[in-house]
């Protein structure tokens, strides 16, 4: 398929666009700036906050599929106002990328969608299947972000004439220039015992967005997990002791409360199963859990 790609140089995307490559697809790289799309990939310069620039750019063109993988996180966001501009992106953005769908001609739209949209905080020892609530509020100042992950959702599945998939992402680990893996080998990253969160190494959530590209029913939500929920403190220790770095210290959890969603990101509690990737998608991960991910970061 021709696809355009916006957010071909993030975490996820900059796996995705290697791996859309690798499999035959063509990449058309949405960009702001001139010269900022990846090797390998035709350059579209837009902004997908800027409707009428954006429309006007895809104007010329034709693709098969859109694929939205914009955020504004250039690292892991601590405070509310740090999803702020994200959250736009995930509701006007996703708005003025369908609408360049549509242009485009494309039939096929990915959204990326995450765990947090199932809630914040201690959701408790249940593992949540795609059946289960989504974009519910109820969480106070969460509500904002809940909000957006419905709203690309809800968009991305109601638009007419337009097959639109939802994945439902793990928290990402495994990016390259991660700055927590550079706080873990310098010991400046203490880390509270929490809940079991549900992971996913970047490769494999963008093996499994090539996966919802080819086989992806229209109208659906797929989660995409690994195997294992494991808290943070587990796993920045296994990470430290793979890196050769010093163990991280422990931290309460209750120091955080002043930084709620950090707080809430670091000792709540969501497990998730991928079971309906696995069955109607195809797709497994490669890194079946934390373990296995981080030897491919040591790598």
């Amino acid at each position: 398929m021709r696809i355009l790609l916006a957010g071909a140089t993030g975490a996820v995307g900059t796996p995705l666009t290697r791996a859309l490559l690798e499999t035959g697809h063509e990449v058309v790289a949405l960009t702001r700036r001139r010269g900022g799309a990846p090797a390998g990939t035709a350059e579209l310069v837009g902004d997908a906050l800027d409707r009428d620039r954006l429309l006007a750019a895809v104007r010329a063109m034709t693709a098969e599929a859109v694929i939205h993988q914009l955020t504004a996180l250039k690292k892991a966001p601590m405070r509310h106002r740090d999803l702020a501009a994200t959250n736009r992106l995930r509701t006007e953005g996703t708005a003025n990328l369908l609408a360049a769908a549509r242009v485009l001609g494309a039939r096929r739209f990915i959204t990326q969608s995450n765990l947090f949209g199932y809630g914040y905080g201690n959701l408790g020892e249940h593992v949540l299947t795609e059946r289960d609530t989504f974009g519910q509020g109820g969480y106070g100042r969460f509500d904002q972000h809940i909000a957006a992950l419905r709203s690309t959702e809800q968009q991305t599945f109601h638009a007419e004439g337009i097959d639109g998939v939802a994945l439902r992402y793990g928290a990402f680990y495994g990016a390259r220039g991660d700055h927590t893996i550079a706080m873990l080998k310098q010991g400046k990253l203490p880390v509270p015992q929490g809940g079991p969160i549900s992971l996913v190494h970047v490769e494999d959530a963008a093996a499994a967005t090539v996966a919802a590209l080819e086989h992806g029913r229209g109208g659906e939500a797929y989660n995409i997990v690994d195997n294992e929920p494991a808290p943070w403190r587990d796993f920045f220790r296994t990470a430290a002791a793979h890196l050769g770095a010093p163990p991280p210290k422990s931290l309460p959890g209750w120091v955080l409360r002043p930084i709620p969603l950090l707080h809430a990101v670091m000792t709540g509690s969501y497990r998730l199963s991928n079971a309906k990737a696995a069955a109607k998608l195809g797709w497994t991960p490669s890194m079946p859990t934390f373990r296995e991910g981080i030897a491919a970061i040591r790598a």
